[in-house]
């Protein structure tokens, strides 16, 4: 996990502490708290002070800690993706294929109201690309039949 400026100060004070105990020499002082300003992760900072007292508390404990742990607020979780609608996919494929030829239009049209409804029960990703696949559809089925049209009043 990703660390903080405040985590990066705390593991300097407890460097700082280990310091004036005499625990670490002025080099090894300086080095450590350079790295730790570098520091990315929790597990960098861990390792600046896991030789010294009052370090942090390994990933995995060999035993529960001595004081009660809050479980991680949801903020911090990773959000999980929701899948894509497939037939929104197909709606808009479908679509984009009906500004080319005639036959895709009207699967571009039913796959896109499908999917629109699949995409709201389902709680899935790819309204945007049901819809812009619906539109399409009903575009390219407007400008054929007008091609349709204008062909056969010409003939």
């Amino acid at each position: 996990m990703r660390a903080g400026h405040v985590d990066r100060e705390r593991t300097v004070d407890l460097l700082k502490a280990a310091f004036t105990e005499g625990r670490l020499g002025q080099d090894e002082y300086e080095q450590r708290v350079a790295a730790a300003y570098r520091a990315q992760t929790y597990g960098e900072l861990g390792a600046l002070v896991a030789d010294v007292p009052q370090g942090p508390v390994p990933m995995q404990p060999p035993m529960a800690p001595p004081y009660p742990v809050a479980p991680m607020p949801a903020t911090f979780l990773p959000v999980p993706r929701r899948p894509t609608n497939g037939l929104a996919v197909a709606s808009l494929l479908c679509g984009l294929g009906g500004l080319f030829l005639v036959v895709p239009t009207v699967p571009a049209i039913v796959l896109g109201h499908v999917a629109r409804g699949q995409v709201h029960q389902r709680k899935e990703a790819g309204e945007g690309m049901a819809t812009t696949g619906l539109v399409l559809g009903w575009l390219g089925a407007v400008f054929w039949t007008l091609v349709i049209i204008v062909s056969v009043a010409g003939a």
